[in-house]
């Protein structure tokens, strides 16, 4: 596969990282969608088996959320504007401590958020928690999986 087609795929990935984080947006099957169409393009043994392991992730991931209490946005204070920071938090956290630095970037992301708007560490812990126990597991399970997807392609195109 040539670079411009790499980079499209890149591109792909990263629009479904940031689908993840914007309700109705498909993020998850985008990010599959960009690893099918690398694999279908290298065809090689190790494009095969990042599919394949990436399907299987992404499949899992649905169960885990499936498990998960349901959503409750109403009341929490959940905007744009906070999904934003807790998304460039995770993928801050999962390239600069790779993978676990996810979970703390998202978490750090929200903080930030909320520690600008209501101005104390009190008030913006508490919020952090409420937010939290509302959207942000289910949010975070989907987008610590396409970020392991994608750490995979990465990861295949890299040592490729």
């Amino acid at each position: 596969m040539d670079l411009p087609q790499q980079l499209l795929v890149g591109l792909v990935l990263l629009l479904g990282l940031i689908g993840v984080l914007i309700p109705g947006v498909p993020g998850t099957w985008l990010v599959w969608a960009g690893v099918l169409w690398w694999s279908m393009r290298e065809r090689t043994g190790l494009a095969w088996v990042v599919l394949v392991a990436s399907t299987a992730l992404l499949l899992f991931m649905d169960v885990v959320k499936w498990q998960l209490p349901p959503r409750r946005l109403r009341g929490t204070g959940v905007t744009r504007r906070m999904a934003v920071y807790a998304g460039c938090g995770a993928l801050l956290g999962f390239f600069l401590l790779p993978v676990v630095g996810a979970v703390a970037g998202f978490v750090g992301g929200i903080y930030l958020c909320e520690r600008l708007r209501l101005g104390s560490h009190g008030e913006a812990a508490a919020a952090t928690r409420v937010v939290m126990r509302a959207v942000g597991t289910s949010v975070l399970v989907e987008l610590f999986a396409c970020l392991l997807v994608a750490g995979a392609w990465l990861g295949a195109v890299l040592w490729g």
